[in-house]
């Protein structure tokens, strides 16, 4: 008889874990709360026009990249179409009123920055090399096996340096170093100019990097992940949250929609249940919170739910979603980034007259090649105590004061982006909006955090969240478990079937394509 696994969640995580199990015959049943499966693979619409909730871009995607391979492996690079940024400035970085353009690929992103700053090019150099050693030294983001000679050999990764560099920074324990350093305690060692170090950490809000927290190993996986590639789904990421219920379900998998989990049922060693569906193993992709709610178990000790509940979070995030006119917008083929002062850091520390510091606009891939786009987003980031005072209150049912101060937080931010895009408020058929509160109840992420918990050096291990908890048969996955993005889940989702299948079992499938 087939072990029974039940799955907490349909985010990328769950559903990932699911299509994986039910392929190495598995019985998985995902059960999740809302109406839609995918959580942050979501798209929703408006009048009749789409918008991107989560996924808004993705990265390390083409032929033979780690991402690539691994959508090949759970068979959704069939399903979906991807349409790549523009190559040449697929980041587009402004501070202080000068725009600075990221481009793929090591030459190509040098040499561009170096035409900004030609007195760095030697240290863009060694900051590269440094990116792209820490991210290669992972087996999992380079998606190597290090138990296998022979798979070794096909790592994803692409290694420039010499022989002599890489044995700078093979040992282990220096490796870990960046886990435990900030990210501008480390450019700053190597990047002597000092706006330059402002422009290489431009794209901050993909991770909520807080300067004196976020380690420099955090921000090099990242730069890595996107400057191999970057992409967007055309259509949306909803296509790839639907490719994967339907493999997960073509391998015997289910999906029960409309379930909120309610307990996590165990005996005195093992976890029988969630709810009313037996379970042989248990894969939580809910916030890790959310998660310990569900479990009422002596093998929980006290000191560890204290230490889940002490872990910081991400900051949350103030989202504009805007319906254009038609052919009024031209598609902007990259993701700007502006900020009102001379850094990147500390957007997340504000007031009632300094909101907001900064902001990310992007437009949606409604179909390959678009001229104009037809909506697009701008987000900000948000503090949850902005919103505290409608906390108990529910989508929906907020109130006309939530309202107000929504299209009041909305006109300003509308006013700053059009300071760069002046003719964006006139080409604007509707807009609609969310904050921490939206996010929250819609994906159970504690606060309404972009990312879930966040990475602080200051902590170290403490602020980590184990995959494997002290249920032996209960797991957890999603972006709180390794890292957020589509790769840095996808890690995770790795890590926690591996110990149900072994990591050489998952990398030998990978090598063969996915069969």
């Amino acid at each position: 008889m087939r072990k029974k696994v039940v799955i907490i969640g349909s985010g990328l995580g769950g559903l990932s874990c699911g299509v994986i199990l039910a392929k190495n015959g598995y019985d998985v049943t995902v059960l999740e709360q809302g109406n839609q499966p995918g959580g942050c693979l979501q798209c929703f619409t408006r009048r009749g026009v789409k918008f991107e909730t989560g996924m808004h871009f993705i990265g390390s995607a083409s032929e033979g990249q780690t991402l690539d391979r691994i959508m090949r492996y759970l068979e959704v690079k069939k399903d979906v179409t991807l349409a790549p940024l523009d190559p040449e400035g697929y980041e587009v970085v402004s501070i202080g009123g000068q725009e600075f353009r990221f481009a793929n690929g090591r030459e190509a992103f040098i040499k561009q920055m170096a035409s900004y700053f030609p007195h760095q090019r030697t240290n863009l150099e060694r900051y590269y090399d440094l990116v792209e050693l820490l991210a290669g030294a992972s087996s999992l983001h380079s998606l190597r096996d290090p138990n296998n000679p022979r798979m070794a050999t096909l790592s994803l990764h692409r290694h420039t340096l010499k022989e002599r560099k890489r044995e700078q920074l093979t040992d282990n324990s220096q490796l870990s170093t960046y886990q435990l350093r900030t990210i501008p305690e480390v450019i700053d060692e190597i990047i002597t100019d000092p706006l330059l170090a402002k422009v290489l950490v431009g794209n901050l809000p993909l991770y909520a990097a807080e300067k004196d927290k976020t380690p420099f190993s955090t921000h090099a996986f990242i730069m890595d992940f996107y400057n191999q590639s970057a992409y967007r789904f055309v259509g949306g990421s909803e296509t790839a949250a639907a490719s994967l219920v339907r493999t997960m379900e073509k391998y015997g998998g289910r999906i029960v929609l409309n379930h909120q989990a309610r307990k996590i049922i165990c005996d005195e060693t093992h976890a029988v249940a969630v709810d009313e569906f037996p379970a042989d193993y248990v894969i939580s992709d809910a916030h890790p919170m959310r998660t310990l709610e569900l479990v009422d178990s002596k093998l929980i000790r006290p000191a560890f739910r204290e230490r889940i509940n002490a872990i910081p979070q991400t900051v949350g995030c103030f989202s504009v979603y805007l319906d254009f006119k038609k052919d009024t917008i031209p598609y902007m083929n990259s993701n700007y980034y502006g900020y009102l002062g001379d850094t990147p850091w500390g957007c997340e520390q504000y007031d009632e007259h300094s909101w907001p510091k900064g902001y990310l606009y992007m437009h949606f891939c409604q179909e390959s090649n678009p001229k104009y786009a037809t909506t697009g987003v701008i987000l900000s980031y948000m503090q949850m105590s902005d919103v505290d005072q409608w906390a108990d209150t529910m989508v929906g049912h907020r109130g006309a004061d939530y309202e107000e101060f929504k299209i009041e937080r909305a006109e300003r931010l509308l006013e700053v982006v059009g300071k760069s895009f002046p003719n964006l408020r006139s080409a604007i058929n509707h807009y609609y909006t969310s904050t921490p509160l939206t996010y929250r109840d819609y994906t159970g992420t504690e606060g309404g955090g972009m990312y879930g918990v966040a990475k602080d050096v200051r902590m170290g291990v403490a602020c980590r969240v184990p995959h494997k908890t002290k249920i032996p048969n209960l797991f957890q996955t999603g972006q709180n478990i390794n890292s957020h993005g589509m790769l840095g889940v996808m890690v995770g989702t790795i890590v926690t079937c591996s110990e149900l299948l072994t990591p050489e079992r998952i990398y030998q499938q990978i090598s063969r394509g996915g069969d």
